[in-house]
């Protein structure tokens, strides 16, 4: 049973910094495409960033690059994102998301195939 569970999330002001960490289970996370998207309220679900974990080849959306980066340890297999340098911009639902493994080497973001619960990062001007 895939399970993706999301942490780290809260409150900071502008510029600080956050680390989410997605914790998941049922699959190993070196075969697969794992990554994080988001969604504000009123607003469409966007990618932020995802990692084939074997490789560790990135992609991040423009809107994040130099700013977040994702990383992860197979050994405990987990996904971070550190996020720093946040902006007002970047306040919404975070999800961790898990997608087939060469949908890492793309530069669209399709539909998940799996999604986590959700951690609230809310950044404060």
């Amino acid at each position: 049973q895939v399970q993706l569970v999301e942490s780290g999330g809260g409150e900071v002001q502008a510029g600080g910094s956050l680390k989410l960490s997605c914790a998941a289970s049922g699959f190993p996370i070196g075969s697969y495409c794992v990554g994080w998207v988001r969604q504000a309220p009123g607003k469409e679900r966007e990618g932020v960033a995802k990692i084939y974990s074997s490789t560790a080849h990135t992609r991040y959306a423009d809107s994040v690059k130099g700013r977040f980066t994702i990383s992860r340890d197979n050994a405990k297999n987990t996904v971070y994102l550190q996020m720093n340098s946040l902006k007002p911009e970047d306040t919404a639902m975070y999800y961790c998301a898990r997608y087939f493994a060469d949908e890492c080497f793309s530069d669209s973001w399709p539909a998940p195939s799996y999604l986590g619960q959700g951690t609230q990062v809310t950044v404060s001007s």
